[in-house]
């Protein structure tokens, strides 16, 4: 049996192998999240959405651990797994529980995330939690959410930040490129959203570490 982790991105697909977990990677389209999680066989007992979030109100602030206690959209709400998200809330004391929100395309503005706070009273927003979860309904599997912040409620991230990744998840250099030749003023904000990535990693590895294998998933035996 094994614990699938919901990513968006290959660096965090990379962590997560690292943790005894199988990434599935949705490179930030929902739809291809969702063939994949529905393509996996019957030997999954857990699933994690894992990796970045985006913040909607002043707190949670960038590099600071989050566990989902709902995701929610506009006509949906899961419950997160109480046994298991238990015993990260013990092993992190320091994370925040909170309510994510779900979204089909990047939060790109202030006023957007401002719009999704108001709208749901979540606290953070990424791409992957509602598949996630919608999946593991389906499947009548436990499930839980585990993710740090990396741009916080006041930032609007750069185009060349939103380009699309590759299928597996990857930055695509020249699409980066290209975005900076047509807009080179956004250079300094994408440097900033280059640095709060980086900070919000390295919580992330280090909440992996403490959790260990299989993120203390009760289930996995």
């Amino acid at each position: 049996m094994k614990v699938i982790a919901a990513v968006g991105l290959a660096k965090e697909a990379r962590y997560a192998r690292r943790f005894g977990l199988t990434p599935v990677i949705s490179a930030a389209n929902t739809k291809l999240l969702t063939r994949r999680l529905r393509a996996l066989g019957p030997d999954v007992c857990g699933v994690v959405s894992l990796g970045l979030a985006g913040a909607l109100a002043p707190i949670p602030e960038v590099g600071d651990a989050l566990i989902g206690t709902h995701v929610v959209t506009d006509h949906e709400h899961y419950a997160c797994d109480p046994g298991w998200s238990r015993v990260l809330r013990t092993k992190l004391p320091d994370a925040h529980s909170v309510v994510i929100v779900g979204v089909e395309e990047p939060a790109m503005h202030m006023s957007a995330k401002k719009d999704l706070f108001r709208a749901t009273g979540a606290h953070a927003v990424d791409m992957e939690s509602h598949i996630a979860a919608r999946f593991a309904h389906e499947r009548g599997l436990p499930f839980v959410v585990l993710r740090v912040v990396s741009d916080d409620c006041h930032r609007t991230l750069p185009p060349a930040a939103l380009e699309r990744l590759s299928l597996k998840g990857n930055p695509r250099l020249f699409a980066i490129l290209r975005s900076l030749m047509r807009e080179p003023d956004q250079f300094g904000e994408l440097m900033r959203t280059a640095r709060e990535a980086g900070i919000a990693f390295k919580t992330l590895l280090r909440v992996l570490r403490v959790l260990g294998p299989g993120l203390g998933c009760p289930y996995l035996g």
